[in-house]
């Protein structure tokens, strides 16, 4: 179920891009980098983003500012698709300590933290060409459609996780800090594969559409495996990915059976953590 797809198989430009093959001269990265694309450009630079989130928490927390409510492009996709296989590649953020939060604050001031920080990681899911599928408790879902290209999509995803830290640690955090309240952490996963879009119900406009498959879950295993303010991918995404962000993530050694998800032929399903 996890092998490479045969498009993977049969495209000498992917396999070249594993890291124990890079030994390419700039002439050969240059024509690489052309055939694999560079990491997608964000709509807005990292300090914009970063200043608007803080506008917008800190409006949050001083006047109960409710966030304007973004068109619901996921729906209309995912209805367009419904009953379809598709390759996407999968995100989940959690967010870290929220039992804690919920004990030692308000709860208004508890729904508003909660809010704030599953809107402000679904903006960034959007600000990376993705589309948000759903909030589950005190996480976000999200996914980046891989049917045309599959590598700005796993580019993307991965950048997008990296985002939602600094979101996190130099957007919220902040003016958390101004009111008193715990700094928050959050743990990525990100997994590729093929998944099936269903309908539950007959109504093809109003009945619930959601996603199923392997990705969904092994992304989120993934994510439960992660520490706090950590991104962890999956091989899938890894062998995907640009050299230039490969080489930002090393392959994470599990101790005791930490680990114990496995691919068909028995081996362990490689995972990869982000090193800042």
């Amino acid at each position: 179920m996890f092998d490479k797809m045969s498009d993977t198989k049969n495209n000498p430009s992917q396999n070249d891009s594993l890291p124990e093959k890079q030994t390419k001269t700039k002439k050969d990265y240059g024509i690489i980098d052309m055939m694999l694309s560079q990491p997608t450009q964000r709509v807005v630079d990292s300090e914009t983003l970063i200043k608007q989130t803080q506008n917008r928490v800190w409006r949050a927390l001083k006047s109960g500012y409710e966030y304007s409510p973004a068109a619901d492009e996921s729906d209309k996709f995912l209805r367009k698709h419904v009953s379809s296989r598709m390759k996407m590649v999968v995100l989940y953020v959690d967010l870290v300590g929220s039992t804690n939060i919920a004990l030692e604050l308000p709860e208004d001031k508890v729904a508003i933290i909660i809010t704030c920080f599953a809107q402000e990681m679904a903006s960034t899911i959007r600000q990376h060409s993705g589309y948000v599928l759903k909030f589950v408790g005190d996480a976000v879902i999200g996914y980046f459609p891989a049917e045309e290209n599959q590598l700005a999509p796993a580019d993307n995803a991965v950048l997008c996780g990296k985002s939602m830290i600094s979101v996190i640690q130099k957007g919220i955090n902040p003016i958390l800090n101004q009111y008193d309240y715990p700094d928050l952490a959050i743990k990525v996963g990100i997994d590729y594969g093929e998944n099936m879009i269903v309908r539950y119900g007959s109504d093809a406009q109003k009945s619930h559409v959601d996603i199923l498959g392997p990705t969904m879950n092994i992304a989120a295993k993934i994510q439960n495996m992660a520490k706090p303010n950590q991104i962890l991918i999956g091989d899938e995404v890894y062998t995907r990915i640009h050299p230039s962000i490969q080489s930002t993530f090393e392959k994470v050694v599990w101790k005791n059976n930490e680990w114990k998800y496995r691919r068909s032929t028995g081996d362990l399903y490689p995972v990869y953590a982000y090193v800042d």
